[in-house]
């Protein structure tokens, strides 16, 4: 479908920041099924083909607690290759005493929960493309209950949950923000992003070649409100990947003429979001 390969601008990886390293593995490995890429004392590179890292665990020097009222991380989004797979761990859950929300958004079904420090994961399939229905552009989306009986007729016979499978990609990521308005100039202008839905004056999903959406935004923490602390747990920053250095470069150019700055360190580009968001853009 291609909204997660080149040339689509796309999240490639999430880095995201624990208290206990072990724990958070144990969670991510036990619970979730990924696999260890990397490991240091103080880091985690996470996979799972064995070959890329989609998501880091990283334990920053004096870690505190999540923050409430801030911006960063609503949820970063695990997106499964298929509807059985989402299947096969609705039932892995169930069986190992997982707590879990589940929503049907029309154009996919979901899953939610959090890890052991409160950061929020999403575990969804998407339904097929040629379904999803367009309002000029402007994509149908909703938060109704899923179907889980109805997920479950999709697991293969016999087949259980043998951990996150080859093909699983950084669906999308939903980020806490200060102000939509500044955001939405942010992605749209300086990123090249397309907003395709606003909800109710509170949240913005934003896309690149017509998927639901890649990024999103909300300001349920409240408007205005603070980053969080450093050292806090939490987001740590996100990738965007780019076709090209080309690609890359004009989103640089286009960052730059709406204020935002963008550094570089060993060919590594970063910039911040109008709320503190922290993204790489890569290649």
């Amino acid at each position: 479908m291609g909204f997660h390969t080149k040339p689509t601008i796309f999240v490639g990886h999430v880095k995201i920041k624990v208290e206990n390293l072990d724990r958070s593995i144990k969670f991510y490995e036990d619970v979730l099924g990924f696999s260890i890429l990397e490991q240091t004392t103080s880091s985690a590179k996470l996979t799972t083909d064995g070959k890329t890292s989609i998501l880091s665990l990283e334990h920053p020097e004096n870690v505190i607690p999540k923050q409430g009222r801030t911006s960063g991380l609503y949820h970063f989004a695990i997106l499964l290759p298929k509807r059985s797979e989402l299947a096969n761990i609705v039932i892995h859950f169930r069986v190992n005493g997982i707590r879990f929300a589940a929503s049907d958004h029309l154009v996919s079904e979901a899953l939610y929960l959090n890890d052991p420090d409160g950061n929020g994961i999403e575990i969804y399939a998407d339904r097929d493309p040629s379904g999803w229905s367009w309002v000029g552009n402007e994509v149908e989306m909703t938060t109704i209950p899923l179907d889980i009986e109805n997920l479950l007729t999709s697991q293969v016979a016999g087949k259980s949950w043998e951990g996150m499978p080859e093909g699983t990609v950084m669906g999308h990521i939903h980020l806490h923000v200060a102000k939509l308005v500044k955001t939405e100039e942010f992605y749209v202008k300086g990123l090249g992003f397309d907003v395709v839905n606003r909800y109710a004056g509170q949240a913005l999903f934003f896309s690149n070649e017509k998927y639901h959406h890649h990024v999103a935004v909300n300001i349920w923490n409240g408007i205005g409100v603070p980053k969080p602390l450093k050292n806090s747990v939490g987001l740590k920053s996100f990738t965007l990947i780019f076709a090209n250095e080309e690609a890359r470069q004009e989103a640089i150019d286009t960052l730059q003429k709406v204020g935002a700055a963008v550094s570089e360190e060993n060919n590594i580009f970063i910039t911040h979001d109008p709320s503190g968001n922290t993204i790489e853009l890569a290649v």
